[in-house]
């Protein structure tokens, strides 16, 4: 299939961005890699009536580590966060580089973007994982002005989020995590979207309540696992890991079977890179 007729828009600045959007209204959408957006406008599950090309902006695709805290434009590609010597050479960060392997094959991680991925809200993608893993912030600018956004606080369900229609993504801010980091997916093939994926963050220090494990997966958007994050705060072993991700399945309430197995399967090897790094 073909996308519905649309109206091209390229956007200059970040205010030139937001007076379009602010202008055309709802049926207005961003652009930039367009490897989300795109399939979905040729199968017509997305009709925008405008697009908002944010590609030509400048200031947008720098990445940086300022602090201990990772700082990441809206336009940096998968591929750059993959192949950047900075976030592989930052034991706090390292887990959001070698994620990158498994987002979909090279030609999209070279043009897809990590503030599309954030904002399309896909729930089996990687990026919106990670951020509520790492407790991440999204920077956002509308017409009121730029906030931040907590990424607990940024994801309602599957392509929901708190952002506005006049607001787009400027750059996402990473906190380094304190404990040793896994993360795990499984999809049918390489590339294909993720059936069931985990992130895991181990406690800071013996003791420690630090610990995190997120999934996806398990809800229409990531979900926390508090019993498997008491699990390893404990030290447990990999059998009450599951049997704490089990009663964190049941809390969501998630009854298929083979679906719970690959959760809890994820977590499990999540769990072991971290304790093997």
């Amino acid at each position: 299939m073909k996308p519905a007729p649309v109206s091209y828009h390229r956007a200059s600045s970040v205010r030139d961005a937001v007076a379009l959007l602010t202008s055309l209204g709802e049926e207005a959408k961003v652009i930039a890699g367009g490897q989300s957006l795109v399939p979905m406008m040729s199968f017509r599950l997305a009709r925008p009536e405008h697009l908002v090309d944010i590609t030509r902006i400048p200031g947008l695709d720098t990445l940086e580590v300022v602090g201990d805290e990772l700082h990441i434009g809206a336009l940096v590609t998968h591929q750059a966060v993959f192949e950047s010597d900075v976030v592989r050479g930052s034991r706090g960060h390292r887990v959001v580089a070698t994620t990158m392997r498994h987002v979909g094959h090279l030609p999209i991680r070279t043009r897809g973007t990590v503030g599309g991925s954030i904002a399309h809200a896909d729930g089996s993608a990687e990026w919106p994982l990670l951020a509520v893993l790492l407790g991440a912030r999204v920077v956002v600018e509308g017409s009121s002005g730029e906030r931040e956004i907590p990424a607990a606080e940024l994801f309602y369900g599957l392509y929901t989020t708190s952002i506005e229609p006049d607001e787009i993504v400027v750059r996402v801010i990473f906190p380094a995590a304190k404990g040793e980091t896994g993360f795990a997916e499984h999809g049918l093939r390489h590339g294909d979207f993720a059936l069931a994926s985990a992130g895991v963050v181990l406690p800071s220090s013996p003791g420690a309540t630090d610990a995190r494990v997120v999934v996806s997966g398990a809800a229409p958007a990531p979900a926390r696992l508090p019993h498997a994050e008491a699990a390893l705060a404990a030290d447990a072993d990999e059998d009450r890991l599951r049997r704490a991700v089990t009663q964190d399945l049941d809390d969501l309430e998630i009854d298929d079977d083979y679906q719970r197995d690959l959760v809890t399967g994820m977590v499990t090897r999540a769990a072991q890179e971290a304790r093997q790094s």
